[in-house]
């Protein structure tokens, strides 16, 4: 299987360790909504979403990401952790953002498919703003380097964040 292993240098696909980010507060194996931690374990890889406005399809099962498209991240939410779309009066996240960060997005199944409320929402693999600059409990990328990941992965591949690893912001 095609894993990605996060370690102390970033994330090792095959022979080749990319730099990335994590979450600003670090890992946990306790993650809870909004506590900015990205959470220790296996995390299979369950999709893939992309703007076809901005990049082409990077595999077949791709899903594109539309205007209305979001991701519910508010416990109050019957819909709690799922793709959506607007209007809606919960919380969520914009998923067709002005910025680059979600041209691509790997779905793991961090509290998916049936989430406990207040384990916190998806954990994407995404692009990073900038080298250095964590994430709220995700894993992000340069833009290059998350296409690289994209073209490596299958549907079913893992992301294993070891629990007792100590990574610095790079």
């Amino acid at each position: 299987m095609k894993d990605l292993i996060l370690t102390a240098s970033g994330l090792r696909l095959a022979d080749k360790t990319l730099p990335c980010v994590i979450g600003r507060n670090g890992i946990t194996s306790f993650k809870h909504e909004g506590d900015r931690k990205t959470p220790s374990g296996k995390h299979q890889i369950v999709g893939m979403l992309f703007r076809p406005d901005r990049i082409k399809r990077p595999r077949s099962w791709a899903i594109p990401i539309r205007p209305r498209d979001i991701w519910s991240d508010d416990v109050k939410d019957p819909d709690y952790n799922l793709m959506g779309t607007t209007p809606t009066l919960f919380r969520h996240e914009r998923l067709f953002r002005p910025d680059h960060l979600y041209d691509l997005v790997i779905l793991t199944n961090w509290n998916w498919p049936y989430a406990v409320k207040g384990r916190g929402s998806a954990i994407f693999i995404h692009r990073w703003r900038k080298n250095g600059y964590p994430t709220e409990g995700c894993v992000a990328l340069s833009r290059d380097n998350l296409l690289k990941v994209a073209k490596f992965i299958d549907f079913g591949s893992q992301l294993i964040v070891p629990e007792t690893l100590h990574v610095h912001q790079r």
